[in-house]
């Protein structure tokens, strides 16, 4: 199974991955670890997560106040947001 990003998810997965770095160096890259750790457990096991709405799972990044929410398609996930926790919740509802 594969993984896609919306254009919009991976502008933010790539300014959280530079916002991280600011503030220390290296954990930029810390943080996309956890982030490609938590796609591929959604590509290996997308029933497995909780349903957020509709067909739209969320499934929580470890060490980071993030989530990665995804759907699932013929081919692989369709990852929708790279979202902090801390935002609000339902910004990216226009990107199902």
């Amino acid at each position: 199974m594969n993984f896609s990003f919306h254009l919009e998810a991976e502008e933010e997965f790539n300014k959280a991955i530079d916002y991280y770095e600011d503030i220390e160096l290296g954990l930029g890259y810390d943080f996309a670890l956890e982030v490609y750790s938590t796609i591929q457990l959604s590509v290996e096991f997308p029933k497995a997560w909780a349903v957020l709405e509709g067909e739209v799972r969320r499934c929580l990044v470890k060490r980071f106040p993030y989530a990665i929410l995804y759907s699932e398609e013929e081919n692989g996930i369709s990852i929708l947001a790279v979202m902090n926790l801390h935002c609000k919740p339902d910004y990216w509802n226009y990107r199902k």
